[in-house]
This record gives C-alpha cells, structure tokens and sequence, in this order.
C-alpha cells in the first residue's frame, strides 16, 4: 500500500523549503527593527480557549476546527489561529509584568477543516505579529507599517493597503440594528450561511464572498457612518499617520474581520494575482480579547500572513533566491577521499556548502555530479594531486583553473569562495 497526504494537508519539498527559510528570515529580519520578539506556543490548546475568544458562532468554530478529546475526556484543539493562544500566553506567563508594552510574533502552523483551493490548505503557516498594551493609533500605524514594509522588501507584484474602522462597543449596536434592519427585508437573496449571520454579527454578511450577498449589502448602511467621536477621532489619527509615513492606503467601508474579538482599526494587503483568495496579510485591533480570556483590560492590535499566498506569489514573480553548493569535492583513491573528508567537515564549519559525491565514482561521474548540482567551484584531488601536494580548483561557470596547496587548502578555500 502506498500512503498519500491527507488533503488539504501538503508537503513542503527541498528546493521549496528554501523560498519559506528566506521568507521567515527576512520576517524575523524586519521585525527585530521595529523591537519584536519572536513567541512560540503550542499548536494544540484547550478548545475553550477558541470559541470564548474566537466566537462560538463564528464558521472557524462551528465547522472548520479539528477538536478532539484526550484520554481524560478533555477538549483539545490545533490551533485555528495564533492570536488567541498568544493571548493565552500573555496572560499565564505575565508577560505585561516586565514592559508595559509586549511586542510579540509567531512563525508556523495553523489548522482549519475548510474546503482546500488555491493559496488555502487545511494546513497552512502564518507569520503573526501582536503589539500589546498601547490603545493609541500610533500602534496601529506601527504594525501597519511593519506589514508593508516587510511585504514591499519581496517580490510579490502590485500590492494594495484596505483600511477601515470596525467601531467599539459604544458605537456599533447602532449600526448593527440599522444594518440588521435593511437586510431583514432582503433575507431572501442572502445565502444560508449569511442568513444566520444576521441574527448574531450581520457585520460578517460584508466578508462573504458570493455575488448575490455582496449584492445585497453593496447599498447597505457602513459602520463609518456611526462611529462615536472617540473612534471617529481615532481613525483619523491613523491616517494622517499613514500620510505622514507616505503609505498609500484605500479606505473601505466595508472590510470586516471574521473574528469576533475585532474593534477599531482593521485592515488587510491585498493583490489581484491569486483570484478570490487574494488577501496576503489581515488584521485589526482587539482591545477586549485580552481581558474576556481572564488578563488585564489591556488594549491590542495585530496581524496575520498566509505564508502560502505570499510563496505562491514569490514563485510567480520567478525572481526567487537560487542557492547552489559553494565547492564540489571530486576524490579520486582512498587517500583522497579520507583528506576531503577532513577539509569538507571544517569548510562546512566556517558556513560554506560543500558536496561530495559518496560512491566511488571516476572523475567523469563525479563532475557530472557537480555539474548537476550547479555547485560553483570543483577541487579535483585524486592520488597524483596527494602526492605532489597541490590541487586543481576549477571555475565551472568559466572554466577556468588555479592550483592549490593541499597542505594549506582549507583557509585557501575559504577565502577563495567567500571572498572571491
């Protein structure tokens, strides 16, 4: 019997896994300028902790979260999302004792049992970033700026900034009985699944993505209409922020966050070259969450990137990053192969790449070998090369030669192929 990957759950094979190192490295790159610390925490956490702080009634806990009971009968969960079990962590380990302001952000796994299309995976990665702690719109410029920035650095095409204000628990019961009261009367044109959305949060209606509820809601009433001055004053802010920085954004009335922790500031980055899935990056501020799951009334603002999007969008722009071996050792003869073997373990050392090959191959073999490789250089030592003492290193992108010193070749190689 042969064993596939279940669906929806995908592998992440060598020569991909490069693009997703050098994603997360210039993650963790950017994010150390602007003071973030990285957060790793469990990927599976009590179920609890998911529909108290995501929505009992949102779609990621009625139908897409894998749950399960351990051998004491407790809910478990992989995780859905990171911001909730950053929250968790925030509070057990009183992280807000040390500074009163965190800035956190987490690389890897999320697990949602959706239906699986392009850029969408039942297992799919996420880079998050949470600022804790500072209720002003600095903060929202801040990690707006933070996700621009690092998105602009990659080659991901034409990339557009949405923003909006999703209000407060002052301001948006109003507007939800005005918009629950418009699309009452046109409940008929609404899909299943938006129609059950009216009666709890008619705010998700503007997240759907079929023709006929966009429809509906496209002259619907807009949260912006309704905003206290406190949130009025705090969305303005923003912007002048944002035009202060130079950010071009567009303001849309009607972007929403499927999660029910949201207020405030929400925005999300977008690009026109993945079709219907064609947010790269989401978020908004929570300042609630922190204290519904058992912490301080802190305030808080994040975001999340679908790093398959943003690989697919990498590959697509055919500008990705090739890395190829530094040095090729082609031994020929005992002797031979047992020095290379010495000199490859100190050049992989010093952080250069060395292959070799592990038969016993002859020199034709071996630097075809190279040559499938692409590996940059070849030293050729076989048992005439021991005996006289010096090596051949050749250039195989232009052929040409030099000869080495076998009794100094080490610190001759290093400087040769990271210097030359």
């Amino acid at each position: 019997m042969e064993f596939q990957s279940i669906k929806g759950f995908k592998d992440i094979l060598p020569g991909e896994s490069t693009i997703w190192q050098q994603l997360e490295a210039e993650a963790r790159k950017k994010f150390s300028t602007f003071g973030f610390e990285e957060i790793k925490t469990p990927i599976v956490e009590r179920t609890e902790l998911f529909s108290r702080g995501i929505g009992q009634e949102t779609d990621i806990v009625s139908k897409e979260m894998y749950s399960f009971a351990d051998s004491k009968g407790r809910g478990l969960t992989l995780r859905p999302e990171a911001t909730a079990s950053v929250v968790r962590a925030y509070i057990q380990n009183r992280l807000y004792q040390a500074f009163p302001v965190q800035k956190l952000y987490s690389i890897g796994p999320m697990f949602r049992h959706e239906r699986p299309q392009k850029g969408r995976f039942r297992q799919f990665h996420q880079i998050n970033a949470e600022l804790f702690g500072d209720a002003g719109p600095k903060s929202d410029a801040e990690i707006i700026l933070m996700a621009v920035y690092l998105l602009e650095d990659l080659p991901l095409g034409d990339l557009s900034l949405r923003i909006n204000s999703l209000g407060c628990p002052e301001c948006r019961p109003a507007f939800k009985e005005k918009l629950q009261a418009t699309l009452q009367e046109k409940t008929d044109r609404l899909c299943v699944d938006c129609t059950k959305r009216l009666g709890f949060n008619p705010l998700r209606i503007f997240d759907c993505k079929l023709d006929s509820c966009k429809e509906v809601v496209s002259d619907a009433p807009v949260i912006v209409d309704f905003l206290c001055r406190g949130c009025n004053e705090h969305f303005h802010r923003l912007q002048e922020y944002l035009n202060d920085y130079g950010i071009t954004y567009i303001l849309n009335s009607k972007l929403v966050r499927g999660l029910d922790y949201y207020n405030k500031t929400t925005f999300e980055i977008q690009t026109e070259l993945l079709g219907a899935q064609n947010a790269v990056a989401g978020g908004g501020r929570y300042d609630g969450l922190i204290k519904l799951l058992g912490g301080p009334d802190h305030a808080a603002i994040g975001f999340a990137m679908g790093m398959e999007r943003i690989i697919a969008l990498i590959e697509m722009s055919k500008t990705r990053e090739e890395k190829n071996p530094d040095l090729f050792i082609a031994a020929i003869g005992d002797a031979a192969d047992r020095a290379s073997f010495i000199w490859a373990g100190k050049l992989r050392k010093s952080g250069l790449w060395v292959e070799w090959d592990y038969g016993s191959h002859g020199l034709k073999s071996q630097m075809k070998k190279a040559g499938r490789l692409q590996a940059r250089k070849v030293l050729i030592v076989g048992d005439d090369e021991m005996k006289s003492g010096k090596g051949i290193l050749r250039d195989m992108a232009g052929k040409d030669q030099m000869v080495l010193d076998l009794g100094n070749i080490v610190p001759a190689l290093e400087d040769i192929l990271k210097n030359g």
